[in-house]
């Protein structure tokens, strides 16, 4: 199983963001030494109390200068806020910067804050994205790209570089919303999942995505990335402590927010979640002992078929710098090689 890292460059109360930007890169670095697998970025706009990481696509470009080994994923680019040739562009760039290792991680977001940021409008943003998709992946062919759309119209551009991956980077959807899943499985592509629904809808909504993938001709097992907070510590007690204060905090964020989102399915889903007490969190989380997480990862691999983990190590980005590094440390000496 993959084991990755996923952060906003969330924001530490009492950090100016150019701390915040030193401690992320620093967690890079521990994040390289001690064997993770990948690290994914985000992408956040106009969210000073919560996250800077305004493109993950610069961010991945300094983290593939700085490391050799890691892969280093978007989690997600917003496809809907951008132009898709200067997209395109970028990551074939930052793809040869790291020698192959990007993994183009793409999604439309769910808060209205962004695209009323930019001017894009929210009830485009689903035609956007995949038209955006689109354009991404031809213009990365050989041949020059012409394309006619209903957003985009481009006429004999021939995008430079190409990417170093061929055909391109691994491209991974995030699906959240009810019915993208059926959508991106007619694409074939992997995909993001977080535990947003219980687990019997996810069940029944990966079913779908598989079974909608086989029907377009693509074979073989799911390709799902769970994205979920985890935190590792020596004692059950110190696990559900340390990251509570933090984890609440994140939970009231996103109630506040929930005003700015875009379509009522997600402010329902949000809207339950972000009400729950911190007893019931901890049922969504992988928060414990190295053994505890294993046995929480185990029960999500069994149940969703899970080919990989993207971890929030510091949920609501408020735990100590040194207890985030202590707790990458035993996820990977005490859970990772379990997995292997």
């Amino acid at each position: 199983m993959n084991f990755g890292i996923f952060s906003m460059f969330n924001t530490r109360e009492g950090l100016s963001q150019a701390q915040v930007f030193q401690e992320w890169f620093s967690l890079v670095h521990v994040a390289e030494a001690m064997g993770i697998d990948s690290f994914w970025l985000g992408e956040s706009h106009f969210r000073p109390n919560r996250a800077v990481l305004a493109s993950p696509l610069i961010a991945a470009s300094a983290i593939a200068a700085q490391t050799q080994r890691m892969r280093v994923g978007l989690a997600v680019q917003v496809l809907p806020l951008a132009n898709p040739l200067r997209v395109a562009e970028e990551a074939a760039m930052v793809d040869h910067i790291s020698r192959g290792r990007l993994v183009f991680g793409v999604g439309r977001s769910s808060f209205l804050e962004s695209y009323q940021g930019y001017n894009v409008d929210y009830e485009e943003s689903r035609a956007l994205f995949f038209e955006a998709l689109e354009v991404i992946r031809r213009a990365w062919a050989d041949a020059p790209l012409t394309y006619e759309g209903k957003y985009y119209s481009f006429h004999d551009v021939d995008v430079v570089p190409k990417p170093y991956q061929r055909p391109h980077p691994p491209i991974r959807v995030a699906v959240e919303s009810r019915d993208t899943f059926p959508l991106i499985g007619r694409l074939g592509l992997p995909i993001f999942i977080r535990h947003q629904m219980d687990i019997p809808e996810l069940q029944e909504l990966l079913k779908q995505y598989q079974e909608e993938r086989h029907a377009a001709g693509f074979t073989g097992p799911n390709d799902v990335i769970l994205q979920i907070a985890a935190y590792v510590a020596e004692s059950a007690e110190q696990a559900y402590a340390e990251p509570e204060a933090s984890t609440v905090r994140q939970r009231r964020l996103v109630r506040e927010a929930l005003g700015r989102t875009g379509d009522r399915e997600a402010f329902e889903r949000l809207k339950r979640l972000s009400e729950v007490s911190y007893e019931e969190v901890l049922q969504r989380v992988a928060y414990g002992t190295p053994a505890a997480v294993v046995e929480r990862l185990q029960a999500y691999q069994e149940a969703l078929g899970i080919t990989g983990v993207s971890l929030d190590a510091n949920p609501g980005g408020q735990i100590p710098y040194e207890r985030v590094v202590n707790s990458i440390r035993l996820l990977t000496e005490q859970v990772m090689p379990r997995f292997k």
